[in-house]
């Protein structure tokens, strides 16, 4: 049969197959159409071992870079889940008398309250040293 001479039917079929780029696959998209991805944001948190405070090794130092000269005292090292963190944080922050935040398994208090908080997380079990000058 010449390209000229086609059937109706074979006309419809290369119309609905066409195709003008693929990457990757053979051109059926059905498959990825019907596939629903679940809205399930706590399977792609990445996994945090929670250890228990007297294996963690902390460390306690001062800091006011890029804080525009106040200090601050991070505390790193935690190998907790957030919720922990956040716990822990409300008491380091009663125990001071300043605000703090939790970034990226990180605290900060604000201030430098350094040798308190060494004592505090002593007294909680955590292996905890100041870091730095």
């Amino acid at each position: 049969m010449s390209s000229s001479k086609r059937k109706s039917s074979d006309l419809k079929t290369f119309t609905e197959n066409r195709i003008v780029y693929s990457e990757f696959g053979n051109g059926d998209n059905s498959a990825a159409l019907k596939r629903s991805v679940p809205d399930n944001s706590a399977a792609l948190e990445r996994a945090v071992p929670e250890l228990p405070p007297n294996q963690q090794d902390l460390r306690v130092q001062a800091s006011r870079k890029g804080r525009k000269g106040k200090t601050v005292t991070i505390i790193t090292g935690f190998q907790s889940k957030p919720e922990t963190l956040n716990a822990l944080l409300k008491q380091l922050k009663t125990q001071c008398g300043t605000g703090g935040t939790v970034k990226d398994n990180t605290i900060e208090i604000q201030g430098d309250c350094g040798q308190r908080l060494v004592q505090v997380l002593i007294q909680q079990g955590y292996k905890a040293k100041i870091c730095g000058g």
